[in-house]
């Protein structure tokens, strides 16, 4: 299973700055990159581990996560 972190298009965002502008919404602009960064896990989760980060002889390992590392 594969996990990625969507990200919005520019043009994605400009469709929707100009629909706010057009029908005279307010438009407010709040910083997320950090919104999942460590956050509490409700369930059991483990991850193989990085490359260059396997140590020699627990190849085969996995890493257990305790906290989220992005959302």
């Amino acid at each position: 299973m594969d996990t990625y972190a969507p990200v919005a298009h520019m043009e994605s965002t400009w469709v929707l700055l100009h629909i706010g502008a057009s029908l005279d919404w307010e438009i407010h602009q709040m910083d997320i990159k950090t919104a999942f960064l460590h956050g509490d896990l409700e369930e059991e989760v483990f991850m193989e581990q990085p490359e260059g980060m396997k140590e020699p002889g627990k190849e085969n390992w996995v890493c257990y996560m305790h906290k989220t590392l992005m959302g």
